[in-house]
Formats: structure tokens, C-alpha cells, sequence
């Protein structure tokens, strides 16, 4: 490839509630009509080939004429995208299922999903020319930020829970990044990020508030299709916090419907949003508990990832789970530590406590009979629990042999 020439097929930005376009040429937060989240739209009518994946490189930019970087020489890259699909037999045996798959997220770069979405970003802060982003964070993103902005040499400053794990911490300053510490939860962080950018002198890549971290999580969308060789499953599992990735996986689902990538009669997966029950605000409005998560107020949980009381992207993701025929469920902390247990124990896999989150909500719509055990059930898992150490001290028996 030509790397002067630009493959991408962006086209236009526009609002998600009220559909104004906005140029994708220059830097972009929110949308000024609604104070909403933009989305990207590409020319999606160009013949695009889904044989010539086969020849590329096994990385999320495998996908470069659907991701928005005009110039291949902004691309801010750590070898992100493209993990494994996992069959998980052993649990899908015990629980008379007849398939049961796993992405596991924690091998990308800097072990979390968080890379995808930042890769991207960061990628677009480059090629507008930022010098300086900021994040708040609850712990996997700012590491993902703090990474490629060293990759890019652009400054980061990243303010997260003084709760966080104190690995995600040592990590970020080991990528050179200024971590603030707040007490409270992300939205805390995020007044703090407010605060610390009222002049404008850093770009804001916080969850939906910039466009593009959300098409680097739709990359994941487009390789499970991929691996699965075009044939979706039943019901992706997904543990939902600002929710970029389950918008981002609905609209790669749309995207490749367009692009023909995907018969036009084939069903798509019903999601499920998967919280904690100490924050679980889309669950709560899903269910019409409440209006909206406005006034939310949630909890710490050991699913750091899933400690967002107030989500911007709450509209999306609702309509999401109503036009894929999902649904939303929260479960407890000692649930999704059951849930780590079991995928270690009987698969192998390390996850972060929201890949416990997912299996125990597996099992709970299980038992509901809201699954049934002979559909393809995926379950995503955003991270290692590598991280969590801190978080996950003491939930395994200790064997002593004298």
C-alpha cells in the first residue's frame, strides 16, 4: 500500500439524536445541536471485498477503509485487534450448552478492549494535530490512553478513582502520563477533566464524547463475524459500562449489512448489557425503575470498568438492546468473582471481574430461560484479570502442602 494515500471511506459525521452533519475534517467533541455523541458514516457503496481481508494483516486496521484515519501515516499502533474466539467446552458441557464462545479482549495491547477505541482516537488527535489528551478513567482506558500517547509523543494526563488498582496506576505513569487521583467514581473524574480543560488546551477523548474510540470498539464486531465465517451467534454477552462497544458492535452489525458482508435475511445476535449491581443505571432504566441515569448514583464495584452511574451514551445503548431484541441484567459482586472462578478453573482464562460479570449473567438468563442452551452464546470479555489483583486478593482457596 501507498501509505501517501489515504484508504479510508469517511465520510461525514452527524449527531446521534438529531442527525445534523458536522465535517470529520477537524477536531470534534459532542455535537452542538444536542450536546449528544457523533457518529461516523462512511461511503459504504464502494464494492468493498470481504475476500481481501484474507491478505491483511491481523490487526484491527485490517479494516482500514471503514475506520476514519485519512492517512495511513497517522495510524498510532500497537498491533491491536484480532483476538481469539474461544470454544469454552468444559463450562458448556457442565451446563448442557451446546456451543459457548469466548473473545478474549485481555490480550490486546495493554490487556484490555480499551486499546481498540484508543488506538483510534489517539490516531485522529494525531492527524488533527492535538498535542495533549486527557481522560478520566476507571482504570483501563487511561492506561490505553497513556500507551499511545507515548506511541504518538503527545502528553496525557489521566484522572482516575483514588479506588483503581494500583497496577493500572504504575502503568500509566510508566508510559509517561500525569495521573490525578479523585475520590468519588468517573463521573467525579470526568467534572475534574472539565475543570482542568476549560481553556481547550487538551483534546477530551472521554467514553462517546469524542467520535472515534467507538469505531475502533466496532472492530469487534466486524472480526467475530469474520472468524465465525460470516455467521453471527445467538446472543453476544456484554459488560456494559459507558457502553462504547455495545454501540459499536450494533453498528458494525449495520454497517456490514449495508456493505452486503452480511446476508440481508440473516438474524443479528441479541445483546445483552451486563452490570453490576452496585451501578447499574441502563439496567435500572431498562427495566423503568427510572427516567434516565441522570441522577443516578452508584457504588464502587470490583468491576472497575463497569462503575459508570451516568452514562452519555444511555440512549444508544437502549436503543440498541430494543432493536436487537436484548436485554439488560445486573449482577452481584460475589457472582462475578464466582464467575472468574469458574473460567479459570475449568477453561483456563484469567478474565477481569467483568468477564466474571458476563458468565454469571450467563448463567442467570440460563436458568431464566431468557437463553437457551442450544443457541451460540458468545461471551466478550473487555480485559485481564491480570490488572485486578488487588480487586480479585483472596478468592482462591490457598492449598499448603507440608
Amino acid at each position: 500500500m501507498d501509505t501517501a494515500i489515504s484508504s479510508s471511506l469517511l465520510q461525514s459525521l452527524h449527531c446521534s439524536q438529531c442527525g445534523q452533519s458536522y465535517s470529520p475534517f477537524t477536531r470534534q467533541t459532542v455535537s452542538v445541536c444536542c450536546q449528544m455523541p457523533l457518529l461516523a458514516s462512511y461511503q459504504l457503496n464502494q464494492g468493498l471485498n470481504k475476500a481481501e481481508l484474507l491478505f491483511r494483516e491481523k490487526s484491527l486496521w485490517r479494516y482500514a477503509e471503514l475506520l476514519p484515519v485519512l492517512d495511513p501515516r497517522n495510524r498510532v499502533s500497537l498491533g491491536e485487534g484480532f483476538t481469539p474466539l474461544l470454544a469454552l467446552p468444559r463450562l458448556a458441557n457442565t451446563y448442557s450448552m451446546r456451543q459457548l464462545t469466548l473473545k478474549d479482549e485481555g490480550l490486546n495491547p495493554t490487556g484490555s478492549f480499551k486499546a481498540r477505541g484508543l488506538s483510534l482516537a489517539i490516531s485522529k488527535a494525531k492527524e488533527n494535530g492535538e498535542t495533549a489528551c486527557i481522560v478520566p478513567t476507571a482504570g483501563n482506558a487511561g492506561v490505553a490512553m497513556a500507551a499511545y500517547c507515548a506511541r504518538a509523543g503527545l502528553e496525557a494526563v489521566v484522572v482516575m478513582p483514588r479506588h483503581t488498582p494500583e497496577a493500572f496506576r504504575e502503568e500509566c505513569l510508566a508510559y509517561g502520563a500525569t495521573v490525578i487521583l479523585i475520590d468519588g467514581l468517573i463521573n467525579d473524574c470526568a467534572a475534574k477533566v472539565q475543570e482542568l480543560n476549560r481553556y481547550g488546551d487538551y483534546f477530551d477523548v472521554s467514553t462517546l464524547k469524542e467520535p472515534y474510540r467507538l469505531e475502533g470498539k466496532k472492530t469487534m464486531g466486524y472480526e467475530i463475524a469474520e472468524q465465525l465465517n460470516w455467521q453471527l451467534p445467538d446472543v453476544i454477552m456484554y459488560p456494559t459500562g459507558g457502553g462504547t462497544g455495545l454501540i459499536g458492535l450494533w453498528k458494525a452489525f449495520q454497517e456490514m449489512k449495508e456493505l452486503g458482508w452480511l446476508s440481508a435475511d440473516q438474524p443479528l445476535p441479541r445483546l445483552v448489557a451486563v452490570q453490576a449491581e452496585n451501578c447499574c443505571p441502563v439496567v435500572e432504566t431498562f427495566w423503568g425503575r427510572q427516567a434516565n441515569s441522570k441522577q443516578y448514583m452508584g457504588r464502587p464495584t470490583l468491576a472497575n470498568g463497569l462503575a459508570v452511574p451516568r452514562p452519555i451514551g444511555e440512549p444508544l445503548m437502549l436503543n440498541v438492546l430494543q432493536e436487537s431484541g436484548g436485554t439488560a441484567i445486573a449482577v452481584s459482586e460475589e457472582q462475578m468473582l464466582e464467575g472468574v472462578r469458574e473460567l479459570g478453573r475449568h477453561e483456563g482464562l484469567f478474565v477481569a471481574p467483568e468477564g466474571g460479570a458476563i458468565w454469571a449473567a450467563t448463567k442467570q438468563l440460563l436458568h431464566e430461560g431468557w437463553l437457551r442452551s442450544d443457541e451460540h452464546i458468545l461471551l466478550l470479555n473487555t480485559g485481564s484479570g491480570q490488572k485486578y489483583l488487588d480487586n480479585l486478593k483472596g478468592i482462591w482457596q490457598t492449598q499448603e502442602h507440608t
